[in-house]
């Protein structure tokens, strides 16, 4: 029978996505028979001999990871059961983004920025440019995978530890800093659909001598772009037309080329531009609306292009017996380039009923002979929309450690700096000018044939967003024992961290004076001083049970101060079970973007109630359409405040059977966000919030110019739930095979607004009950083999649409199964290879009604089936 501190080892390593390690048994064996170094376990300042501890953690190791097939963290990341709404990768990229090629993950569906993610047990600078403008994240991209070491997943909050942000948990990604040798790994991969083919290389190297150590990896990872017109399935945005499904919508703009011609004075009075030598073509015409379409979904990037090189190097020095120093460094430039379709105006542009390219200027008998003309139009002419993102990140740490007696201590500085700069190379027009070349007659809107290439260099533009992040701390830690019991020490550890952040996103002046349409930029600014003091206590009060108690200080610059505590336990009444159990508060800090976002154009798809109920389905009133909204920043925030409580069993069966469950729960109030269709509906109506153009019918309140909202805190989330890790391990003369089963299921979820009422709950729209996945290894001689299914359930449509007019309801999004494996051969002197599959079976994902490309893309990937091959020397 395995010991204790061998069955908690085993549970701690259990990998969330169910990739089982057939190395693990055999090495955390070896660990119980050689004395090791103490180690800083995630979850707790106090250092330990081993992975014990009350608090869940998860880890992934190098091994664990290279057999899943990824070639980035959030590929990684998005199969792990834990993973839910709010995880977010570079899938879904356009160029009405604000976040283009960054990635983050969302514990338990919390949302990103409320997952902490740390590197080697200290923070990271966010990114300079919010995801939806709001959304501060860490961008996981920034950390490439053959720098990992392994990966800890805190799966309780753990803002007493760790401070603001840790209310779902904590990802800490360890690098490897002890590596000795030399290693190449080249890896080549391509989907089976098109696009997205992958090409990543990988060099470490590291040697060590008696006082010293240094790792070193260099990487570099392509990978080419995948457009929506790549998959059958998005390659058209009228879903309607393409699964004959009348309920699956027609999604395609309302602003078309050369589009639909409306009075200035009245944009409800309109007609299709078919007049002229320039005409909508047939299969746009939309004449219950009297609108010329247009189908931008195949142009629009699903997959941005991106290239990265990267370098990280981890050094140790040995100062004294008692004293070494350490030193990270990481360094990285990522380029990525965004496409989207050309750019839409509505009725943002006039032309006079005198100008010499008036449609009408020749038919005095035309209703819209001599009136002055607004329009729907795109400018297909100049091309569609690039955007260029090149982004330089930097991490440094500098720091000491060493003993003083019993006593431990660390002290480092860290500064971390992002630089982003965003430039839109392609097909961005300048409002002012188009204007200027209407009015002057240079450019002509209705017959875009005959613009001269004068005409088109004169409308277009191109723009630059600059962005940066800054991040600088310092911490100091103590940890040692303070009296003996007589089931062992009682540990304390305590410590300090001033930190300062800043923040700023500038585009340039274009889009500060709102020139650029068709197109969304923030604009941001801000900055903070943090200072915490923390500390922790560890008390073995009986031989079977431990306590532990930690408690944090923290006072922000800009909202007050705030103190958490947690309280938990571990205990083992046999060597083969172990109950465990913690509560805490937690919190997370607005973000610098929510608080300094300025003027900031977004374009969510709306429904305009107040129209609607006044003129019924006039321009489509009653049904989903884009809309422009101005969302600015609230200095007046208030952190968002959180408990959480988590009750979990460990088992340790038989020697090669073992199973934890855990039970969570967590409440989230004061949640930040903006719910700009609820400010719609209820002040649709209030010209100070909503403006509108004017209308000749009195009961008409007009069309939508733009929609004004900010963030407030305005939410509440409560979830619970069960996480559930199953590993059998069997040896046979036909080798060893390991099986793991790892389920999280959502018992209840309330995304609560006092506003609307209950939001969102579980099972609801992007909110599955279940998640699993099913892995096993086989390993024999020199070869290998793992697989891995993985299983994301049902939910139900978007809220938005969910009900039809007869009040029936449609049919939930499917469940989506894949299946991801590999075969390794390792008999070659220093050579190993690997050929591997994910999503096997090339499964699509699931229908959903809600948007343009038919799929969930928070949820389900595209990708389809991803095949790869890799080589690895090393000696």
């Amino acid at each position: 029978m395995y010991n204790n501190k061998f069955k908690l080892a085993l549970v701690a390593s259990a990998v969330s996505f169910a990739i089982s390690a057939p190395t693990a048994f055999a090495q955390d064996a070896q660990s119980l028979d050689k004395s090791i170094e103490k180690i800083e376990v995630t979850g707790s300042h106090i250092r330990r001999t081993d992975m014990e501890g009350p608090s869940p953690v998860a880890s992934i190791s190098a091994d664990d990871i290279e057999k899943t097939g990824v070639t980035d963290l959030i590929g990684l990341f998005t199969k792990l059961p834990i993973s839910g709404q709010g995880t977010f990768s570079t899938q879904g990229n356009n160029s009405d983004d604000t976040a283009n090629g960054g990635s983050s993950i969302s514990l338990r569906g919390l949302g990103a920025d409320s997952t902490l993610i740390l590197i080697n047990g200290r923070r990271v600078a966010v990114s300079p440019f919010a995801r939806q403008i709001d959304t501060a994240f860490v961008d996981i991209n920034n950390i490439p995978i053959a720098a990992i070491k392994r990966i800890d997943i805190l799966k309780d909050g753990a803002s007493a530890t760790y401070g603001a942000d840790a209310i779902a948990g904590v990802i800490n990604i360890i690098l490897k800093d002890d590596y000795e040798g030399f290693e190449i790994t080249a890896k080549a991969s391509d989907t089976s659909e098109g696009g997205g083919k992958e090409q990543n290389l990988s060099i470490l190297w590291g040697n060590s001598s008696k006082n010293a150590s240094h790792t070193f990896i260099v990487d570099y990872f392509d990978r080419e772009e995948t457009l929506y017109g790549d998959r059958h399935y998005t390659a058209t945005a009228n879903q309607a037309a393409r699964t004959g499904l009348p309920d699956a919508g027609d999604f395609r703009s309302s602003s078309g080329i050369p589009g639909t011609i409306a009075l200035a004075s009245n944009p409800g009075n309109r007609i299709i531009d078919t007049f002229g030598n320039d005409q909508c073509a047939p299969e746009d015409i939309d004449l219950a609306n009297n609108l010329c379409r247009y189908d931008y979904a195949p142009y629009m990037t699903l997959v941005p292009a991106t290239e990265r090189v990267s370098v990280n190097y981890m050094g140790k020095y040995e100062l004294s017996d008692s004293t070494r120093m350490f030193t990270e460094f990481s360094a990285q430039n990522s380029k990525t380039l965004i496409q989207g379709a050309a750019s839409p105006s509505f009725n943002e542009l006039f032309m006079s009923g005198d100008n010499p390219n008036h449609p009408f200027a020749n038919d005095p008998t035309h209703e819209f002979y001599g009136q002055d003309l607004t329009m729907r139009r795109r400018t297909v002419d100049i091309g569609n929309r690039k955007k260029s993102v090149n982004t330089d990140y930097y991490r440094m740490i500098f720091g000491a450690e060493g003993e003083i007696g019993q006593w431990e201590w660390e002290a480092a500085y860290s500064f971390i700096k992002s630089n982003s700069v965003e430039r839109g190379i392609d097909g961005f027009p300048n409002i002012v000018r188009v204007q200027e070349a209407i009015d002057s007659g240079l450019w002509n809107p209705f017959e875009p044939s005959s613009n001269s290439q004068e005409a088109l260099d004169y409308i277009e533009t191109q723009t630059t967003r600059v962005g940066k992040s800054t991040n600088k701390s310092f911490d100091l830690t103590f940890s040692g024992p303070i009296a003996d019991l007589p089931a062992g020490e009682m540990m304390l550890a305590f410590g300090a961290e001033h930190r300062k952040e800043a923040i700023s996103d500038n585009p340039d002046n274009q889009y500060i004076r709102g020139e650029i349409f068709g197109t969304e930029a923030t604009a941001a600014a801000g900055g903070r001083d943090n200072t915490a003091i923390f500390a922790e206590l560890a008390v073995p009060a009986l031989d079977t049970l431990e306590l532990q108690f930690a408690l944090r200080h923290e006072d922000y610059s800009d909202f007050g101060t705030t103190t958490d505590p947690k309280v938990a336990f571990i205990w083992s009444p046999s060597e083969s079970v172990s109950v465990r159990g913690s509560y805490g508060t937690a919190f997370r800090a607005p973000s610098l973007h929510q608080i300094g976002l300025g003027d900031t154009q977004e374009s969510p798809n709306l429904i305009d109630k107040a129209r609607c109920e006044a003129v019924g389905n006039v321009n489509r009133a009653c049904e989903l359409q884009e809309y422009t909204a101005i969302i600015t920043g609230n200095p007046d925030l208030n952190p968002e405040t959180s408990t959480s409580f988590n009750l979990g069993l460990i088992y340790q069966i038989t020697d090669d059977l073992d199973f934890s469950v855990d039970y969570y729960d967590y409440d989230i109030e004061d949640v930040i966000l903006k719910d700009t269709q609820d400010k719609f509906d209820k002040q649709g109506t209030n010209s100070d919030v909503v403006v509108r153009l004017p209308s000749d019918d009195p009961n008409d309140p007009g069309e939508v110019v733009l929609i004004r909202d900010r963030y407030e805190n305005l939410g509440n989330i409560t979830t619970t739930g069960l996480d559930f890790d199953l590993g059998y391990r069997l040896e046979t003369t036909m080798g060893a095979f390991d099986f793991n089963y790892v389920l999280n299921y959502v018992i209840d979820y309330e995304d609560y607004r006092p506003t609307v009422g209950v939001y969102a709950t579980e099972g609801d729209f992007t909110h599955p009950e279940y998640r699993w996945t099913f892995s096993g290894t086989w390993s024999k001689d020199d070869w290998a083999a793992n697989f891995a299914v993985n299983y994301i359930g049902e939910f139900e449509q978007d809220p938005a649409i969910r009900e039809r007019a007869d009040g029936t309801f449609l049919p939930n999004v499917d469940a989506m199964t894949t299946v991801d494996t590999s075969v390794s051969y390792l008999g070659f002197d220093k050579i190993s290879l690997t050929l591997g599959a994910t999503n096997l079976f090339d499964e699509e994902p699931p229908f959903s009604y809600h948007d343009f490309m038919g799929y969930v893309n928070d949820v389900h990937s595209a990708q389809g089936r991803f095949v790869y091959l890799k080589a690895t020397y090393s000696f």
